[in-house]
């Protein structure tokens, strides 16, 4: 797919429909950057007058462009625009970038007009970028083909959604020196979206990061085929975790949002980095394209800031990172040459006599103890941009030097030094190099929320049909039986064996403990009657469908947890784990992967939970079947491969044990049948 850009990133020959001679117009000033950008080869206006542009003749219409037009730049009313795409195919023309606004964004009427642009340009073969965007600037072969005109090369591609924001980016690295090696404003991806950049960029010479701005990802199996192949860091803003957030996002471009949380599990799932902020995309990426990684966690602070430092090391060991006491001999050799006012630790407090020679002693010297030395002027430092290397770990947070850090920054950044305006910043930046090695690298990782999705219009399996779904498939399930008379219930007591638990086998009521519908450690024939009937009554009372009773044995006490599955909109089966048992919905400590899981997805899946400790043992208790819990978790995953009928499936309580685990309960929902 890759190749199919070729012609968008290295046109030979380029058209600008709808180009203006008049300075106010857009298509005038998107003309005037390709030519100015300094473009290499010839730029061809089409304007129905015929005008000439900055010393160009045009030609009238699309029609009359000469053979070898490989790039289109669209500027034009939205009604035309279809029409001309089958104008450009005739011309041969392979790709096109669609500025224009007034498709899907705009309601029924766009949303029409851009399916009919999409069908007449895969009709022809060409390969469109938008339509309502902001254009493509690809600086490494000098053609800016969109708005502002910024030409400083670099190493981070930025594909965006929203062209303020992809702009925004640009501007700033070309502000701080590091420039970029390209910026797409996708638009409405009628055609070309972030799948087929991550799989351009990802063969692209000269990017080394991949940084994104996407509101929702387009087609979920395409993207998924692009980032499993792609050996870049990507670093993604993805907004709309809130409600309101995802509905915006939606409005914004009439793309699916999809669920938060499955996202950030994919997120995690494949090694992306995501972004909470727009600050947080710059600062990733161009750490991960300007920074080398740590070799591991130890961290030297060297500052002239005391405060800064006290910030720095909060935030480093918030993400894994040492900041250790400095060893004795280190230490000793510092002495023989710092101030004897200066405090020898770490961080080491330069105070404000601090100047470049000092830091470059100390840099020097530290060199072989740590992994990281971290660099904060937090004063005017004359000739800091002389003693940071761009090839070794050196962190550098620059702030509080006025003009002197403007112009020190400036030279950093020629150096391809990234530089942060906070230490905060700075740290959570680097983490990025330690946010996928956790054997190096621990971190507490944050919690989410458990999604759970809604039944209605589903017809639900028992608890007794699920439970004999996964026995049919394996499932380490207790054992159990289904009753539809306080006889059969009393005879599968007696089978099993005594203490049971009476369960109500009701197909419409969620959580059967919420109405008192769990019966545990019935001990005798007579509770088991006593507890068949109490049941009845309670789904009488609720309206419930009475489904008898599921009549099961009393499992062991051990550590509750819960495995579930639910369905997205846009990626599919994502399996869910978490600990909690009938809390899990108060705890909330859950992880996700989308399926198929492998082991090291589970293996993942259960360190990430905040409770993971507990499964090692705490105070006393013992570790659990870290194994069993696996491959429960991919026996889960494979059984929704092999009935992708199944919507919706809990498993809860799992209880876990030293060796091995049981599934207690369960409920499966299928997929709604279509209408």
């Amino acid at each position: 797919m890759s190749a199919s850009l070729q012609s968008l990133f290295h046109p030979r020959r380029i058209a600008v429909i709808g180009a203006s001679a008049n300075p106010e117009k857009l298509s005038f000033q998107i003309f005037r950057n390709i030519r100015e950008g300094g473009f290499p080869g010839e730029v061809i206006p089409v304007n129905p007058k015929g005008e000439t542009i900055l010393g160009t003749s045009s030609v009238k219409s699309a029609n009359d462009l000469p053979d070898g037009v490989d790039l289109a730049v669209v500027i034009i009313p939205a009604k035309l625009v279809p029409d001309t795409i089958l104008q450009l195919g005739e011309r041969k023309v392979r790709t096109a970038i669609v500025i224009s606004g007034g498709f899907a964004e705009s309601g029924e009427e766009g949303a029409a007009l851009q399916a009919e642009l999409a069908r007449n340009a895969a009709r022809c073969g060409i390969r469109v970028v938008g339509p309502n965007c902001q254009g493509v600037n690809y600086p490494y072969h000098n053609l800016c083909a969109s708005w502002p005109l910024i030409t400083r090369r670099g190493e981070i591609a930025i594909a965006s959604q929203s062209g303020t924001v992809g702009a925004a980016l640009i501007d700033w690295a070309s502000e701080d020196r590091v420039g970029f090696s390209a910026f797409v404003s996708m638009g409405n991806r009628a055609d070309v979206d972030e799948a087929d950049l991550i799989e351009f960029f990802a063969d692209d010479a000269n990017t080394k990061v991949i940084a994104l701005y996407i509101e929702g990802v387009k087609d979920p199996a395409k993207f998924l085929s692009a980032v499993r192949k792609c050996r870049k860091p990507i670093v993604i803003l993805k907004p709309g975790r809130t409600e309101r957030g995802r509905k915006a996002a939606e409005s914004h471009t009439r793309s699916l949002a999809g669920n938060d949380a499955i996202y950030d599990a994919v997120f995690r799932q494949f090694g992306i980095h995501r972004a909470s902020t727009l600050e947080e995309l710059y600062d990733f990426a161009k750490a991960l394209a300007y920074l080398p990684a740590p070799a591991g966690p130890r961290m030297l602070i060297v500052t002239s800031s005391g405060g800064s430092a006290v910030i720095a090391t909060d935030v480093a060991d918030e993400e894994g990172f040492s900041v250790t006491p400095l060893p004795h001999d280190l230490a000793d050799q510092l002495r023989q040459f710092l101030p004897s006012h200066f405090i020898v630790g770490n961080p080491l407090d330069l105070t404000g006599d601090a100047n470049a020679e000092w830091y470059r002693r100390v840099m020097t010297a530290a060199e072989g103890h740590y992994d990281v030395v971290m660099a904060i002027f937090g004063d005017p430092i004359p000739g800091a941009s002389t003693i940071i290397r761009p090839d070794r770990c050196e962190l550098v947070a620059y702030l509080g030097g006025a003009d002197v850090e403007r112009a020190e920054r400036v030279l950093l950044g020629e150096k391809k030094i990234a530089v942060f305006p906070t230490p905060e910043r700075a740290v959570r930046a680097l983490a990025c190099h330690a946010r996928f090695d956790r054997s190096r690298f621990p971190r507490e990782p944050e919690g989410q929320q458990p999604t759970r999705s809604t039944t209605e219009g589903r017809e639900v399996l028992s608890p007794a049909a699920s439970m004999e779904l996964l026995a049919r498939n394996g499932f380490p399930v207790v054992s159990f039986r289904h009753a539809e008379t306080v006889e059969d219930a009393v005879s599968a007591a007696r089978q099993i064996g005594f203490p049971v638990a009476v369960k109500m086998n009701a197909l419409d009521v969620t959580h059967k403990s919420d109405v008192g519908g769990v019966i545990l450690n019935v001990t005798d024939e007579a509770g088991v009657r006593k507890a068949f009937q109490a049941i009845g009554e309670i789904s009488k009372r609720i309206g419930a469908r009475d489904g008898g009773a599921l009549v099961s044995a009393m499992a062991p006490r051990g550590l509750e947890a819960v495995v579930g599955v639910t369905q997205d909109v846009q990626f599919g089966h994502a399996v869910m784990f978490g600990l909690g048992g009938v809390l899990v919905e108060v705890l909330g400590d859950v992880a996700f992967r989308i399926v198929p899981l492998t082991e090291k997805d589970a293996a993942e899946m259960i360190a990430e939970i905040r409770g993971a400790q507990v499964l090692n043992g705490v105070r006393g208790g013992k570790p659990v079947d870290l194994t069993a819990l696996r491959q429960l978790l991919v026996r889960v995953s494979d059984l929704v491969v092999k009935h992708p009928e199944i919507g919706e499936m809990d498993l809860n309580p799992v209880i876990l044990y030293e060796k091995g685990l049981r599934v207690v309960d369960a409920r499966v929902v299928p997929i709604k049948a279509p209408e």
